[in-house]
């Protein structure tokens, strides 16, 4: 198994030495690297590359929203994953704009911690599901975003926000099979994946925010 090689950005000495502690029991994962400064792992990535980093949005003398964007400058290719506390939501376009890969809230279990490692660490995208529940559908005109219907706007609000396939069709008054028809429709005028992927683009759009 190829190890996942994890840097870890986070002011608060305590909370890093307990995700060190936590990650240290997961078979296949390694911290090669940790700091409380964002600086510090600026100059680290001159000379080293990880495949996870976990990055702390709130920091002292720069923040994660500022690493982020310089990190990504050297290193286009690397894989964030911002550690959000759940009051952190005027942070959270910011961050996603930055260029994250996906959100943890600090609170986390550490089968979700290893869950958004893996899925980020395989090139998709990932949002704690508290995360999901605070987005909060803007009001845009069809036109301006890829022809998406109204009805398909109705749907992308309810995906975006977690629900399930069945969850959508009993809110919308339609069948679930006409739910993944507009589903797949959106995800081709779209040109995204899977939901956490739509997400970033609705929020980039600023077809969603995060209240």
């Amino acid at each position: 198994m190829k190890q996942i090689k994890i840097a870890l950005v986070d002011d608060h000495d305590l909370f890093r030495e307990g995700i060190k502690a936590v990650l240290s029991q997961i078979e296949g994962f390694e911290v090669i690297f940790d700091t409380s400064d964002g600086y510090l792992f600026l100059d680290y990535l001159q000379s080293s590359t990880p495949d996870i980093v976990l990055m702390d949005i709130n920091m002292p003398s720069i923040d994660g929203v500022e690493t982020t964007k310089k990190a990504l400058q050297l290193s286009p290719s690397l894989c964030i994953i911002a550690l959000s506390m759940f009051s952190d939501t005027v942070h959270y376009t910011q961050m996603i704009n930055a260029g994250v890969r996906g959100f943890v809230l600090k609170n986390a279990n550490k089968p979700e911690l290893k869950k958004a490692i893996e899925e980020v660490s395989k090139g998709g995208n990932y949002f704690s599901t508290e995360i999901l529940q605070k987005l909060a559908f803007q009001s845009i005109h069809a036109n301006q975003i890829n022809q998406l219907t109204a009805r398909e706007m109705d749907v992308l609000d309810l995906v975006c926000k977690g629900l399930t396939t069945q969850e959508i069709a009993d809110k919308l008054f339609i069948s679930p099979k006409t739910v993944e028809v507009h589903r797949t429709n959106i995800f081709l005028k779209t040109n995204v994946r899977n939901t956490a992927e739509l997400i970033i683009w609705a929020v980039k759009t600023n077809l969603i925010s995060i209240e």
